[in-house]
């Protein structure tokens, strides 16, 4: 009776599952009649309505998603100070005036790498990590740390004086690499010229620049054979960090009867000794750009950096709608602006010519 009650269980156990393997098929066929009429694969599109089943987004659906994301856009700077700063805003202001809206429409990442090269080069590495669409390197350190950081995102720069020199590009007619700008090339010989028209009677210049950065050092060459051209003796002076920038300032009284200082990012991110130094000695000072000048620098006949910025900006706008970069030629800025400071004319005892004013741009009073 045992044996016989254990038996029907298992006949029971058994056709249990013959049940459950015969609903599991009839499901099968339905759910095959459903999905197997189509003589297409389900993941071709049906000749009905072109669509596909494929999980990945169509071409008009990618657009509109590039459309409503922002542009992210990397901007390293090698230092604070006025004429960078004014690059920095100037690159943004164009992009704005271009419809790009901060925060909507475009994100910025700005960061300072605080005169530090090596800062710098991190500072791109993350960009790079971070897939930014485009960088914006301000200087020519940042430049070359963006560019050793990546051969494949775009990179603008801007306050470069010489990007040939720099090896950030090829040619400036044809740069042949992922960057490109503008130039803050200033007119050198034109700014010593005006050192001698303030004072007729100078014999000798002392500039202030750090020997370390390729554009200082092609700014200094330049002073050179200006100097040389009308006589006068050019007195260096090379500190190689901010930090040293007042002693090198103070190296020069005594051996000079004017200073220049070109765009050198250390000389100018140290200017205020210079600028006191100056003063207290009665020496004229001409600045590469304004930034000093509005400071107490006696004057300057140079670019306006906010207004390089700005091109550069212009620039950017072009790649990112798909223009090259290797085939985008470097620019410069034509619009040059003699500001005089008639103030530190007064604490210097010097009497500005009425031939300078007249052609001044902007007075300082």
């Amino acid at each position: 009776m045992v044996k016989r009650l254990t038996h029907s269980r298992k006949e029971v156990k058994v056709g249990r599952l013959f049940g459950s393997l015969v609903v599991m098929l009839v499901i099968a066929a339905l759910l095959f009649g459903i999905t197997g009429c189509s003589s297409k694969p389900q993941n071709e599109p049906s000749e009905k309505s072109g669509s596909t089943a494929s999980s990945e987004s169509t071409p008009s659906e990618k657009a509109q998603t590039e459309k409503t994301s922002p542009v992210r856009i990397g901007i390293v700077q090698i230092a604070d100070h006025p004429a960078l700063d004014a690059s920095r805003e100037g690159f943004k202001k164009a992009l704005a005036d271009l419809g790009y809206k901060e925060g909507e429409t475009v994100v910025y990442d700005e960061k300072s790498a605080g005169g530090d090269t090596a800062t710098a080069l991190t500072i791109c590495q993350k960009f790079v990590a971070d897939k930014v669409d485009l960088i914006l390197a301000i200087a020519t350190p940042a430049a070359q740390a963006a560019a050793t950081a990546t051969t494949e995102i775009p990179i603008l720069f801007t306050a470069v004086t010489d990007p040939v020199v720099a090896k950030l590009v090829k040619s400036i007619e044809k740069p042949g690499t992922n960057l490109t700008g503008t130039s803050d090339l200033t007119p050198v010989a034109r700014q010593i010229e005006l050192l001698k028209e303030l004072k007729p009677d100078i014999k000798r210049v002392g500039i202030i620049y750090n020997a370390g950065e390729p554009n200082s050092v092609v700014q200094a060459e330049l002073a050179r054979k200006a100097c040389e051209k009308l006589g006068l003796q050019l007195v260096e002076a090379t500190p190689t960090s901010i930090n040293e920038v007042a002693q090198a300032a103070q190296s020069l009284v005594g051996r000079v009867d004017a200073v220049y200082v070109p765009t050198c990012n250390t000389a100018v991110a140290g200017i205020d000794p210079v600028i006191a130094m100056c003063e207290k000695n009665k020496l004229p000072l001409v600045t590469g750009e304004r930034g000093p000048v509005d400071k107490g620098a006696l004057a300057t006949d140079g670019i306006d950096y906010f207004n390089l910025g700005y091109q550069t900006g212009k620039m950017a706008d072009e790649v990112l709608k798909g223009a090259d970069p290797s085939e985008m030629p470097v620019g410069y800025l034509e619009d040059l602006k003699l500001i005089i400071n008639l103030k530190t004319a007064q604490k210097i005892g010097l009497e500005i010519p009425d031939s300078i004013k007249n052609r001044a741009s902007e007075i300082i009073q």
